[in-house]
């Protein structure tokens, strides 16, 4: 039990141990100048006697039960306590998947103005911290729907139904992050489309104009031909005339590429 509870690297679970259970949480790291999805791990040894939690970082989930022991309005039992603690870190979460959203609002509205930039990196970010979230998330559920559908001495039944609607809460922020993912997934092929549409438009604009050229670059290229022969060497009109032929020939490529709607 002792390794369990200073373990470095301990994923949301619940297992029996020799003198009681073993309970590992998970909440968000709202520390300063921290990332919320590097979550702070919260390890709790339990039984009918005594609750035993241990932290390596602060929570504020945990400081606002001291806190509420301060207040001489803390949790009055073991089963109490823990399901506040439980409580206290799902509820933590609210504002961060919140702030997710808001972000991805953001990037939708973003994706409406293809002319403005648009920060990639910022949208990165956004699917590791939900993938992340969602990481610990998914077993801390299943944690919990393990102390509900099993006896325990130490876990009263009036407060189960407390811990259920902290389940509820977390189920339906997993929902949230899945729907984050979704959308996150969603915006990245609108961005990718853009840029492919954007990219097909100028390499089209640019073929076009090859196009347009390359019959008077021939021509041009022909009779810069430094050798005998050339017609109109003699008049002093066949510049003009060879000016107006080729504008001639422009407009009427432009016509022909129009009437074949490819401009």
């Amino acid at each position: 039990e002792l390794e369990s509870l200073i373990a470095d690297e301990t994923r949301p679970r619940l297992s029996k141990v020799t003198n009681g259970n073993m309970l590992f949480l998970r909440g968000v790291n709202l520390n300063p100048a921290q990332s919320p999805e590097d979550m702070v791990s919260l390890r709790l040894f339990i039984n009918e006697n005594i609750v035993i939690t241990t932290r390596k970082r602060r929570l504020l989930s945990v400081q606002d039960v001291v806190e509420s022991f301060d207040g001489s309005n803390g949790p009055c039992s073991i089963s109490e306590l823990v399901c506040q603690l439980a409580q206290n870190l799902t509820s933590r979460m609210q504002a961060v998947i919140d702030s997710l959203d808001d972000t991805l609002d953001g990037f939708e509205d973003e994706i409406d103005e293809p002319n403005k930039g648009f920060d990639h990196q910022s949208l990165a970010q956004i699917r590791r911290q939900t993938i992340a979230l969602k990481r610990y998330l998914r077993p801390q559920k299943e944690a919990l729907i393990t102390l509900l559908n099993n006896k325990y001495k130490w876990l009263d039944e009036d407060d189960k139904a407390r811990l259920n609607e902290t389940t509820n809460m977390l189920i339906r922020y997993l929902e949230e992050l899945d729907s984050s993912i979704e959308r996150a997934q969603i915006i990245q092929q609108a961005i990718t489309s853009q840029v492919s549409e954007q990219l097909n438009q100028r390499m089209y604009v640019m073929s076009v104009v090859a196009a347009l050229f390359l019959p008077l670059g021939f021509l041009t290229g022909l009779l810069g031909v430094n050798v005998g022969g050339i017609p109109g060497t003699e008049s002093p009109y066949a510049f003009s005339l060879f000016i107006i032929f080729l504008v001639v020939l422009t407009v009427g490529i432009g016509i022909y590429f129009k009437n074949k709607k490819w401009l």
